[in-house]
């Protein structure tokens, strides 16, 4: 099968013919529709997350059809449409997979990362991290929702009643998340980079109240923002805007060192809160409100061989929404 593989970190995937994967028990065979690219691929390929096996075919939103079905699988059936998250597994034995935690678990692994992903033709995934697709998105626009939007999800989750909510880089999450929260009537101002006014104006357009650069303060305090870029220094510049006892979410898997900052602008019981990963939970959740909305995802779209300057125009910010790999 055509495969995207990365065969050491800092260096463009190479195109590539792989054998087929096999299912082995509880694991399902997958055909590959399409892949979206996350900024946590961007982690991957850079090296900054540094625990890949290699070689490596990256990409965790995975759009497809089953194929195949390895011994004991009960949950998924042939020809099944099916979605694969970032978290392709987890031991399901420890204190975290017990108490509905598996995003903490010691010993999971993750779809891109220790686990062949997307970028290809063709993929097993264990059927426990396996998720239906709903009927009313077409593949393009489901990709996002896999991990842009279960990861967003579980960190929007922390929100709890807060009717102005910030968010920290205008992407592919914040695309979705802002979708939730309008239509749940919320407020979302968005922080971009600075003097990005192209994505400003696709904020508004998408419901954002104020839209600036990340530099800036909103005309009013915040009670909770929400970090998608990877960007340590916007910790204590989201602690600033803040009001007391307001929460800084930071949604990313991997982010740079948040500078050290004055306690004053944490003081008044405000808080920093890490997003791991999602549940299962989040799954079934946001795979099920979505339609509801329905959110509607902003994609562009690569073919297979173009994998490296998608993740080129993601790096540099190219282009609003999300983008995705067309394999078939």
């Amino acid at each position: 099968m055509r495969a995207m593989v990365l065969d050491k970190p800092g260096q463009p995937l190479q195109p590539r013919d792989v054998p087929d994967p096999q299912p082995g028990p509880g694991q399902v065979l997958i055909d590959i529709h399409v892949c979206g690219i996350c900024r946590t691929d961007l982690h991957v390929v850079d090296g900054e997350l540094t625990e890949p096996k290699l070689p490596l075919i990256p990409g965790h939103q995975i759009v497809g059809t089953v194929l195949e079905l390895g011994d004991g699988v009960t949950t998924v059936k042939s020809g099944d449409r099916a979605g694969v998250p970032w978290l392709g597994g987890s031991c399901g034995t420890c204190k975290f997979c017990n108490t509905g935690r598996e995003n903490l678990c010691p010993d999971a692994k993750y779809t891109g990362y220790q686990i062949d992903g997307g970028f290809a033709e063709k993929t097993v995934a264990n059927e426990r991290f396996v998720f239906p697709i709903p009927e009313s998105y077409p593949d393009l626009q489901a990709a996002p929702l896999l991990c842009a939007g279960l990861i967003g999800y579980r960190s929007y989750r922390f929100v709890g009643d807060a009717q102005k909510i910030g968010f920290y880089g205008f992407g592919a999450a914040a695309h979705i998340l802002i979708q939730v929260a309008r239509n749940q009537g919320r407020e979302v101002y968005a922080f971009t980079r600075d003097g990005d006014t192209k994505s400003q104006e696709f904020a508004k357009s998408l419901g954002a109240v104020w839209a600036g650069g990340s530099s800036e303060s909103p005309p009013e305090p915040l009670e909770v923002a929400i970090i998608f870029a990877p960007i340590g220094e916007l910790v204590p510049a989201a602690l600033r805007v803040v009001e007391w006892g307001g929460k800084v979410v930071c949604a990313g898997i991997h982010m740079s060192d948040i500078p050290s900052f004055p306690y004053s602008i944490l003081w008044g019981e405000k808080s920093v809160q890490s997003v791991a990963n999602l549940t299962r939970r989040d799954g079934e959740e946001f795979l099920a409100l979505a339609p509801k909305i329905p959110v509607e995802t902003k994609v562009t779209a690569y073919p297979l061989e173009k994998t490296n300057e998608a993740l080129d125009d993601l790096r540099h910010g190219r282009f609003d929404g999300a983008a995705v790999i067309e394999i078939k």
